[in-house]
């Protein structure tokens, strides 16, 4: 049963993903990878929030596998971060890599914590 609640969420994930990377990245004439970018941070409070509920005694593991395995593991992606960040650097926008990188670890851990703060505050 577990692994259908991943698969569940996956399937829900990965789609929501790509439209949202397509959606974002259509509204910006830049090379940055706003629509990663947007996942990513997307993603993390989603993860913090099912942590935060979790460590309420809120959320129980099989919401964790379907909502933090299976939904966030397929709507966030580090690999395509990483690929995008190394083609910033091979068309020489370094500074744009850098604040890739930067922004990308700021904003994800800052949506983690926010999202862990939000869920305490509402189920803990």
């Amino acid at each position: 049963m577990n692994w259908l609640l991943v698969v569940l969420g996956a399937m829900a994930g990965a789609p929501l993903r790509y439209l949202t990377d397509r959606a974002v990245q259509s509204r910006h004439g830049t090379a940055f990878p706003w629509g990663t970018f947007s996942v990513n941070v997307v993603g993390s409070l989603v993860l913090g929030t099912l942590t935060g509920a979790a460590l309420a005694g809120a959320a129980g593991s099989r919401l964790q596998l379907l909502l933090g395995t299976g939904l966030c593991g397929a709507l966030t992606t580090y690999s395509t971060f990483s690929w995008e960040t190394l083609r910033l650097v091979e068309t020489g926008a370094g500074r744009s890599a850098a604040g890739n990188v930067l922004l990308s670890v700021a904003a994800g851990l800052g949506a983690a914590c926010a999202g862990a703060a939000l869920g305490h505050a509402l189920w803990g």
